[in-house]
């Protein structure tokens, strides 16, 4: 069996900078579940994991466009301070978790007063060549259901509670 379109994939991975420096990992963790050809993992993941077996490891690095985006300039939002979600008190430089149509996005502060802050709307990590260790840990078929709600459930997936 291999990871295909309508698969539920699980890997572990460890994120490298350009140093090959490790930014995060979940090696001893739950593995990352994700229903393939959904739109729910990055791009450059996977297209490196389409294909592949259970066991197979690999390491890639793709464009910054396909993992965390190029580097939209002039990306500077202001928002209520009350909608920034991590931390009691912020500073400039701090990453932060907003609301948005499109679901959770990391932001990281630029200036923040008593009731405003200036987020920069780009992630911390775009437009950087990113180096990502992977290992196909679990493959199977997808449900009905799940391939009806567009995302997997279970282990590493999608929780409806």
């Amino acid at each position: 069996m291999t990871v295909q379109d309508n698969m539920v994939v699980q890997f572990h991975y460890t994120l490298k900078d350009e140093q090959g420096d490790v930014l995060e990992s979940n090696i001893g963790l739950e593995p990352v579940a994700y229903l393939h050809g959904h739109d729910n993992m990055m791009p450059g993941i996977e297209k490196a994991l389409e294909g592949k077996a259970v066991g197979d490891k690999l390491s890639v690095t793709p464009d910054p466009v396909d993992t965390y985006g190029e580097v939209i300039e002039n990306a500077v939002q202001r928002v209520p301070v009350k909608h920034l979600m991590g931390a009691k008190v912020w500073k400039p430089g701090m990453a932060a978790m907003v609301h948005t149509d499109q679901g959770q996005r990391q932001v990281t502060v630029v200036k923040v007063g008593k009731f405003m802050a200036d987020i920069d709307i780009n992630h911390p990590l775009a437009g950087r060549a990113l180096t990502f260790d992977l290992e196909v840990t679990g493959i199977r078929e997808a449900t009905d259901e799940e391939i009806a709600h567009g995302h997997a459930h279970g282990v590493g997936g999608h929780h409806h509670g």
